[in-house]
């Protein structure tokens, strides 16, 4: 097992506002003949004493850390959470926001390791274009810049048979610039799910190793475009966490918004869209069909049209209400008919896809020894008896 930085467990301590007295009792320390539960614990925090596997997996929970943090050489550089770009009522302090806190920790000490690992092996490549933009630039100026990073073909995109073939061509390219791209809607089980509506991505801003996070519970036909939004906060230098995607209420949000509708959709081009009709039946499929043709979400188009004034409000509530729906029911429908059949993707090849680029960099490091099997299971968040098995996988979902 490698060593455990002694530094790290003091500053989770701290982080957490547990005072040691206080931290010894959460966790358990009894006092002894020769020593406190208090003093025990400050041995652990000098470097005196290394913690038992146990004490690490209490200390993870007490303090509300992912394991991982504490074999980092040094704390993570950056806040938790970053901004919350999101909107969201006072009220709202549920199970959900909870478990959001702990996946953005998670993923930045898995940031913070890829990031010191690509350093000591000579391998950081400065991306130029993170955080070097600025909202007074105007959207045509980062649309431009965005283009020109990802060098993406929008026929390309739009010829891909399905959404999910379309976002993992936009995946593939931002990989290739040395973005990690995960997918992750829970902390590792049903139980931890966490709806869109709390959460639809979030960006780490790092020029080394940026992260972007899409909440795979989200609508396949709006993952590109939470890809796209999220690379605008990169592109701006920001770390954080946005909510709810082409509408919403921060003037921060909106400007990411408009610029990765700008990318995928132009301007100059949707306004040669003329709905034929405004009979919610007839224009809803319509809007469906010329959604699908673009790659692009059918509520986010109806959305379009409701601020450039070709439909009224009423009727793009109505339309998003409906597509809404026919997703949900869409996604019930998808899930009885998994448990029905046999077989399907299998764990690693569902792991894989989830983690990207992340396992081809980790299965790399791994095998010229950087790594070892223990840290690269941490950063794919898999068992180290299953690295290997995942390495292995070659198939697409």
């Amino acid at each position: 097992m490698p060593n455990i930085n002694h530094i790290i467990l003091s500053w989770a301590r701290e982080t957490a506002e547990l005072s040691v007295k206080n931290a010894a009792h959460k966790l358990q320390i009894k006092d002894g003949k020769t020593a406190s539960a208090k003093d025990k614990l400050l041995d652990y925090e000098n470097g005196t004493v290394a913690p038992s596997r146990s004490m690490l997996l209490r200390m993870s929970k007490v303090y509300r850390r992912p394991i991982l943090t504490f074999y980092l050489d040094k704390p993570p550089r950056i806040g938790d959470r970053g901004e919350d770009f999101r909107t969201l009522p006072d009220y709202f302090i549920g199970k959900e926001n909870v478990y959001v806190d702990v996946l953005i920790r998670g993923i930045k000490a898995r940031q913070s390791l890829v990031r010191e690992t690509l350093i000591d092996e000579d391998e950081e490549l400065k991306l130029e274009f993170i955080g070097r933009n600025t909202v007074d630039q105007g959207i045509q100026h980062i649309t431009q810049t965005l283009r020109e990073v990802l060098k993406l073909d929008l026929d390309e995109f739009r010829a891909q048979p399905r959404y999910l073939d379309a976002f993992k061509l936009l995946r593939h390219r931002a990989e290739e610039v040395g973005i990690f791209v995960l997918l992750q809607g829970n902390l590792g089980s049903h139980h931890t799910n966490i709806g869109v509506a709390t959460f639809r991505g979030f960006a780490l801003s790092d020029d080394i190793a940026p992260f972007i996070i899409i909440n795979d519970r989200d609508a396949k036909s709006a993952w590109s475009f939470t890809l796209l939004h999220e690379m605008v906060h990169l592109a701006l230098g920001q770390t954080g966490v946005s909510g709810s995607g082409a509408y919403a209420e921060k003037q921060i949000e909106k400007f990411c918004s408009d610029v990765a509708s700008e990318i995928l959709l132009p301007s100059v081009e949707f306004k040669t869209f003329q709905p034929s009709s405004l009979d919610f039946e007839l224009i809803k499929e319509e809007i469906s069909d010329y959604a699908f043709s673009k790659k692009i979400s059918s509520s986010h188009i109806a959305y379009r049209l409701y601020r450039r004034g070709g439909i009224d409000k009423n009727l793009w509530i109505q339309l998003r209400n409906f597509y809404h729906q026919r997703w949900d029911d869409q996604r019930k429908k998808d899930k009885l008919k998994h448990k029905e059949q046999k077989g399907g993707p299998s764990y690693y090849v569902l792991r894989q896809h989830k983690l990207g680029a992340l396992v081809r960099l980790v299965q790399r490091f791994t095998y010229s020894g950087a790594l070892s099997t223990t840290r690269a299971g941490m950063l794919l968040n898999v068992r180290p008896l299953k690295v290997h098995r995942l390495f292995e996988v070659n198939q697409p979902v």
